[in-house]
């Protein structure tokens, strides 16, 4: 396993975590201003902060960029990676970045502390996150075998409150499950060592890499379950309230780009998967090839890329209220918008 994989998925399992140890400290704050439009025709520069590392899910991003698509729009695209404690949520907050990659998890406290950020797309329309384990400890396929075994993750209340309320739709004992932090290690090794039975993972990378080395890979997509837990979005184009307020014109330009990437790469898996190899040779190329092409009919599998649904919002946000992760629902008010996505 890279540590690309191991570092993406531990951002996202404990994104509320980082979002709240590093706000109080800088929400407001002020940063740099974003840069003033271009005249004369010539490019505008811009900025997208990712969640992490270059991975698939970001491929119709990368696809743009490499074939001119920003250009066309009129955007000189500068795509950095978060660092030194600050994710997208703070970067797009005070303007150090137009734009980032978020999750739901993460942009709803974030906001509930003061950050003017919202959700302009979702790259993912269904939620692709998996538990995985073995099935030589007892996991299956069914919630009920969560009863006993051991999770391990990064300790964050949202893991807790969700892997608890799966256990009790499959009739298990929540109480029974243990909880460890694991960290950043290499999950199938730990799995494999008995270290632990059960992580969360997205299917479509770590998940995947798992099941193409070790034929007793189980898992327990999250989206089979939505009758006992909500779906959310996740990864999620954000931008800054007031800057999208100001100037509607660079969003829609920008996801425009961005929509005819992802639409280029569910046409050509392959192509996608050589836009983000040239940007990332470090990535493992045959799993980068496999993760675009489980991702691509993903992206959109409706023919239109980035829509979201205020039911999928509002009963994330309740279940998050109801975990104790927020104090009321006011956070998810104004906190996403499909304006700015392309008509169709």
């Amino acid at each position: 396993m890279t540590l690309h994989s191991v570092r993406r998925r531990g951002l996202r399992a404990s994104a509320i975590a980082v979002v709240l140890a590093v706000v109080s400290a800088l929400v407001g704050c002020t940063g740099p201003a974003a840069a003033p439009a271009a005249s004369g025709g010539s490019l505008r520069p811009v900025t997208l902060m990712l969640n992490w590392t270059p991975n698939a899910h970001h491929a119709g991003i990368y696809y743009a960029k490499a074939h001119g698509l920003y250009e066309q729009a009129g955007i000189d695209l500068t795509i950095l990676e978060p660092g030194d404690g600050v994710g997208a949520e703070v970067a797009v907050a005070q303007h150090r970045a137009d734009f980032g990659i978020s999750h739901a998890e993460a942009m709803l406290p974030a906001r509930a502390q003061g950050m003017g950020i919202e959700a302009i797309a979702t790259i993912l329309p269904v939620n692709d996150s998996v538990l995985m384990g073995l099935d030589t400890s007892g996991l299956t396929t069914e919630l009920g075998s969560l009863e006993g075994r051991t999770y391990g993750g990064f300790g964050g209340p949202l893991e807790t409150a969700l892997i608890k309320r799966l256990a009790t739709c499959g009739g298990a004992n929540p109480d029974s499950i243990e909880f460890i932090e694991i960290g950043n290690v290499d999950y199938l090794a730990g799995l494999e060592q008995g270290r632990f039975d059960v992580v969360w993972v997205f299917g479509g990378w770590d998940a995947l890499r798992a099941q193409t080395q070790n034929a007793s890979v189980v898992t327990l997509p999250l989206a089979d379950h939505t009758d006992c837990i909500p779906d959310w979005y996740t990864p999620i184009i954000i931008g800054n309230s007031d800057a999208l307020d100001a100037d509607p014109a660079l969003a829609r330009a920008f996801l425009a780009a961005t929509e005819e990437g992802y639409q280029a790469v569910i046409a050509s898996p392959d192509a996608g998967a050589e836009a983000l190899m040239a940007a990332a040779p470090e990535l493992d190329e045959g799993l980068v090839r496999d993760a675009v092409a489980y991702y691509a009919p993903r992206f959109a599998p409706d023919g239109t890329f980035g829509p979201m649904r205020e039911s999928v919002w509002t009963e994330f946000t309740a279940f998050l209220v109801e975990a104790g992760l927020l104090t009321d629902a006011a956070p998810v008010r104004d906190a996403w918008s499909n304006d700015y996505l392309p008509k169709r």
